[in-house]
């Protein structure tokens, strides 16, 4: 560190502190549990990239409705049951939560056409995905999908 008027010694070197992991990924079993547990790594993730405020609160949610569609995509599969796969990836202006799961199913988003489908419990998480996220699409991989959602990150001021 530099003092206005004193010079740095010859001796001293700058010390480059490495990145914190801008991608972290987790597997977990296809159970109705695993989507508290991907939230909680989740925020734990963010608060380790010191972000928060409503990009947690929006992460936390959209992460929740793509681990939900997961273990549905899974439902009745034959055991084995695979695990569903959770990428969290930070780049500089996002952040991008991507679902892996084995299923052939294409995720569709459902338009309400009347009260009872309004009152339905399931088939609007991803009206829900489609009205926060920034872009979010799906991925066909050798082992099924990866459904994927961003965030912009807030814009910081410089004083």
């Amino acid at each position: 560190m530099r003092t206005k008027g004193m010079a740095m010694s010859a001796r001293a070197r700058f010390v480059v502190t490495p990145p914190v992991a801008t991608a972290v990924a987790y597997r977990f079993p296809s159970d109705a549990r695993s989507v508290g547990w991907a939230r909680r790594e989740l925020r734990r993730q963010l608060r380790a990239w010191r972000t928060g405020g409503e990009l947690t609160e929006q992460a936390t949610l959209l992460t929740s409705e793509l681990v939900t569609n997961a273990v549905r995509a899974h439902a009745g599969l034959p055991a084995p049951v695979p695990a569903i796969g959770v990428r969290f990836v930070l780049s500089e202006d996002r952040l991008r939560l991507e679902v892996h799961d084995v299923s052939d199913g294409e995720p569709v988003v459902k338009e309400s056409t009347g009260v009872e489908e309004e009152e339905a419990e399931c088939g609007r998480g991803l009206v829900l995905v489609d009205a926060l996220a920034s872009g979010w699409g799906v991925v066909r991989v050798a082992t099924g999908k990866v459904v994927w959602a961003e965030l912009p990150l807030p814009v910081t001021e410089m004083s």
